[in-house]
């Protein structure tokens, strides 16, 4: 008899119960409680319905016999499934003795069975075993634990995409993979996890009754001098020797051995490795731990305490759990205080800030070892990524007036860099770090430094420049009175971040120079936040592929030397290269899922769901681009950092313009231009600045938005920043359109075209393109397609620092007449059309293919009369269908394809009925299901693309 591969099995059975093959099979399935034995007989029985065969099932203990094959199912084959076979007594055995012994032709039985509970061990049907007959083919199947992929696969399908890969993994390591204990704590989890489902909603939901009741329950039948082995389990929590089990549970070496003999054959511990025993589910020892008096438990943690200390290497953190829970401070806060370092220098941080939370958090710390163990928590966390509780904790701890004042100016300094990089609380964090800077200048100017430092980058909301430039050459004076090398790279990390921000030229030198071989571990790890700092930078610049160098670089150094805030940051900066280069495909989820991972850091998914909130813009998604941009879960305008809150409002802006909100949209420009004027880095305009000069001069306000376009100009003039540049050139191009000035603006168009097609960011570099196009086709209808600008107009420079001003206009390319002019033009539309489309700018693109039907040849027009589409979609009800999925009202798209709301609403109303759609929610669906191909032409055609994606 030999373990059957699952499918060779099931395939046994459906020959024999199809009549194939005369031949008997016997099916014996093993696995131990809750691993879904029943679930898989049930299933089984469905083989029956689909041959003909008769179905017979029996539960020893049930009411009844063993039935009677051939009366039950005549000549048929016939599919025998008995469930619990290690409950049957001796008679129900004998029966199944003689019936397997003279099997009947076109029998398949299966017979389930827990291991663990059988009378004698290995033989499923007693001792003696049944002597099998030749021609009865005999497998056994083996049910093995679910992997974390099954795992997943349940958790996704009982809670759909709010289960986190955390959670999975906790609920795999829990639950030891038993499926029925999975299914248990899934059901808790749906009805008691509402948003995202976390590792700590798994360890909340508790143990399971079915499984607390099995554990409790076995114990329990033990003689109660046999007990203490499984409570030593228990208190364990982790498989363990033989000697280390009989020590922890107080038993002497016989009365030990054979109470671990009496536990395995009682099926309370199971023997999961050669030589180590423990509970069967890692749940189970919760249940048998909970069950526990209180003093036994903590004469079973002191002795497991004594059990562990003897290891080597010492596991300090089991160690500290078992001198806390066995009443002894002293060795719980020496462990601590050990594992916590450990933690920290093999750069596993939150493991040492879940730690060291816990222990702060309790009044039994002295003050001396408070203040030790606090700044190793700060310390961890400003590295690693926090949790609320560590801002609580710090919090309170800074304000000991007992601690030493260094010890206090250092819990402030990392509290400051908590709050500011992590939390957003840019106000509170930013006091924080000048009382740190203040406090330890004298005593600790290394610290005072790194406070000093940290005040110097540009990304605080509120303060201008100059003042960061202030706070750096305190920082650089601080640094040379430390001496300390890992401070001075800090502070060189710094100056090479504000450097960049600002555009500065000479920025990559002092980039290159940073010691990123050095030996020292925090030097490589401030040398690798000043790579990804400036990879950022560079991304807002325009120097996407040395942005992406930098990234790589920084994103290596930083896993290398243990600093995963720094990373999460490289990859929100990653997140939006990917947006300016184009690389859509995937990007919103890639986006979500990073915002799920990072949801209650604000600062560090900002990126994200900027990106998301400009990706739905474009999409036509303009509520959901609302909740990303500006919902309540992401960071408030104030304490934004200035290039994303910029863009931000750029994106507004341009959303409030669409929707014929001009009152608003100027408002956000206002608002957003004296924010950025406050701050003075120029470069970060760039995302704002052509919305903000539309958006004030269609109010009406042409001497502000021309101020607008001379501030960006003098901002920027000796900046080394393409992005901006280009900027700058469209900003221009916006002023002389709307001031009716089309002709002129045409060149200035397709210059920031060009510039942004060289950086290459392809999504701005059709946007000018369309508006070139726009702008060339209204001056050749007003006939100055083939004139000139007006007398005294200069050409724009291409020069940021010597550029005309945005007064001035460029000469307009004469061509050889106005077909030429327009077909140009045309030619433009088409093109950037075709690449919004395969952007996936559904508005975008919609909107571009309105104007080109417009004002399309002569040559291109269909021949006269009204084509007949029948069951298919027309291009307009198609294009229509499209925009009315992502959300947007009639009116809105009436807006985007120059076409009356009324007309629109024709257009949904056959689009929908041509779908077999019933609203406006189904047409999302069905551009969801055909992502490809986002609207089938017909219900029909769409149902196969559906069918051939599923």
């Amino acid at each position: 008899m030999g373990t059957a591969h699952e499918s060779f099995w099931r395939l046994r059975l459906r020959r024999t119960l199809a009549g194939n093959s005369a031949a008997p099979v016997l099916v014996l399935l093993e696995g131990p409680a809750g691993t879904g034995k029943s679930r898989l007989a049930e299933e089984l029985a469905g083989l029956a319905e689909g041959t003909g065969a008769a179905c017979l099932r029996w539960t020893p203990g049930e009411a009844g016999t063993v039935p009677e094959p051939t009366e039950q199912a005549g000549d048929r084959p016939l599919l025998l499934i008995v469930d619990d076979v290690h409950r049957a007594d001796r008679e129900e055995l004998a029966r199944l003795h003689r019936l397997l012994e003279q099997p009947r032709p076109g029998l398949a039985a299966v017979i389930a069975y827990r291991p663990e509970e059988l009378a004698a061990p290995g033989l499923p049907l007693g001792a003696p075993p049944p002597r099998y007959p030749s021609a009865l083919a005999v497998l056994r199947h083996r049910i093995r634990p679910w992997t974390e992929a099954e795992v997943r696969q349940a958790a996704t399908a009982a809670l759909g995409e709010r289960c986190t890969a955390e959670a999975v993994t906790r609920l795999h390591e829990r639950s030891g993979g038993v499926a029925q204990v999975v299914v248990d704590l899934l059901a808790v989890l749906r009805d008691s996890t509402r948003q995202r489902c976390t590792a700590a909603d798994v360890d909340a939901a508790g143990v399971p009754v079915r499984l607390a009741d099995l554990s409790i329950g076995r114990t329990a039948a033990l003689p109660p001098e046999h007990r203490p082995v499984v409570w030593a389990a228990a208190v364990l929590g982790e498989p363990v020797s033989r000697d280390e089990l009989v020590a922890v549970s107080g038993l002497g070496p016989a009365l030990g051995r054979e109470a671990l003999l009496s536990a395995l054959a009682g099926a309370a511990l199971t023997e999961s490795g050669e030589g180590s025993y423990g509970l069967p589910v890692p749940l189970a020892a919760v249940a048998v731990h909970g069950s526990l008096p209180g003093p036994v438990r903590q004469e079973l943690h002191g002795r497991a305490a004594d059990v562990l200390a003897r290891r080597q290497p010492v596991p300090w953190t089991a160690l500290a759990r078992h001198h806390h829970a066995g009443g002894r401070v002293r060795g719980w806060l020496r462990a601590v205080e050990h594992a916590a370092r450990e933690a920290a220098e093999a750069s596993r941080h939150q493991d040492a800030i879940r730690l060291l939370e816990q222990t702060l958090a309790s009044p039994s710390v002295p003050p001396q070892t408070r203040s030790r163990l606090a700044p190793l928590l700060a310390r961890s966390a400003v590295l690693g990524l926090r949790s609320d509780q560590t801002v609580e904790v710090l919090g309170q701890i800074v304000e000991d007036q007992a601690l030493p004042a260094t010890v206090r100016g250092e819990l402030r300094l990392d509290l400051g860099l908590l709050l500011c990089n992590q939390v957003g609380m840019s106000g509170q964090g930013w006091r924080e770090l000048e009382r740190a800077a203040a406090e330890l200048r004298d005593a600790r100017p290394d610290l005072s430094a790194r406070a000093m430092s940290a005040l110097a980058m540009p990304y605080w909301p509120g303060s201008s420049i100059d003042v960061h430039r202030a706070w750096l050459e305190g920082a650089a004076e601080a640094a040379a009175d430390s001496g300390d090398e890992g401070v001075r790279t800090a502070v060189a990390a710094n100056r090479a971040g504000l450097a960049m921000s600002c555009g500065d030229p000479k920025a990559w030198e002092l980039v290159r120079a940073l010691p990123t071989d050095n030996p020292d571990p925090r030097t490589r790890q401030h040398a690798a936040r000043g790579l990804c700092n400036a990879a950022d930078s560079a991304v807002w610049l325009g120097y996407h592929e040395r942005a992406e160098e930098l990234l790589t670089e920084g994103l290596e150094l930083s896993a290398k030397s243990g600093s995963p805030y720094t990373q999460h940051t490289a990859l929100g900066a990653r997140l939006l290269l990917e947006w300016f280069t184009g690389r859509w495909a995937g990007l919103a989820e890639r986006c979500e899922t990073f915002v799920t991972a990072t949801s209650d850091m604000p600062v560090i998914c900002a990126d994200a769901r900027m990106v998301r909130g400009l990706l739905a813009l474009a999409q036509g998604e303009w509520g959901n681009a609302l909740t990303w941009l500006s919902g309540p879960d992401g960071p408030s305008p104030e304490h934004a950092a200035p290039p994303l809150a910029a863009a931000t409002s750029g994106a507004l802006i341009r959303l409030a313009l669409a929707r014929q909100e001009l009152p608003a949209a100027a408002a956000e420009a206002r608002k957003a231009w004296a924010g950025m004027a406050a701050k003075g880095v120029w470069v970060w305009a760039a995302e704002l600045a052509p919305w903000a000069v539309e958006a004030t001069a269609r109010a009406g306000d042409r001497a502000a938005a021309q101020a607008m376009v001379d501030d960006f100009a003098a901002g920027i003039t000796g900046r080394d920043s393409p992005a901006a540049s280009a900027a700058l050139t469209w900003s221009r191009a916006v002023l002389a359109e709307t001031d009716g000035r089309a002709a002129e603006a045409v060149p200035l168009y397709r210059r920031a075209a060009a510039d942004y097609a060289a950086l290459p960011r392809p999504y701005a570099h059709s946007l000018t393109t369309e508006s070139a196009a726009r702008c060339a086709l209204v001056a050749g209808a007003a006939g100055l397609a083939g004139g000139t600008a007006p007398d005294g107009a200069a050409k724009a420079s291409t020069d940021v620092g010597g550029a005309a001003g945005a007064g001035e206009a460029a000469a307009v390319p004469r061509p050889r007449d106005a077909d030429d002019f327009k077909t140009q033009a045309v030619a433009e539309l088409t093109a950037c059309a075709q690449q919004f489309s395969d952007l996936g700018a559904v508005w975008d693109a919609a909107r571009a293919r309105a104007l080109l039907r417009s004002h399309q040849p002569a040559r291109e027009v269909r021949p006269p009369g009204r084509p007949s589409y029948g069951d298919q979609l027309s291009p307009r009800e198609r294009e229509v269908a499209e925009l009315a999925a992502t959300g947007l009202t009639n009116r809105e798209i009436a807006t985007t394809l120059h076409l009356s709301p009324r007309t629109v609403e024709q257009h949904v109303a056959r689009a929908m009925r041509k779908l077999g759609t019933q609203s406006r929610q189904d047409l999302a669906e069905t551009r969801a299901v055909n992502s490809a191909d986002p609207m089938p032409q017909t219900l029909t055609n769409g149902a196969n693309h559906r069918s051939a994606r599923g």
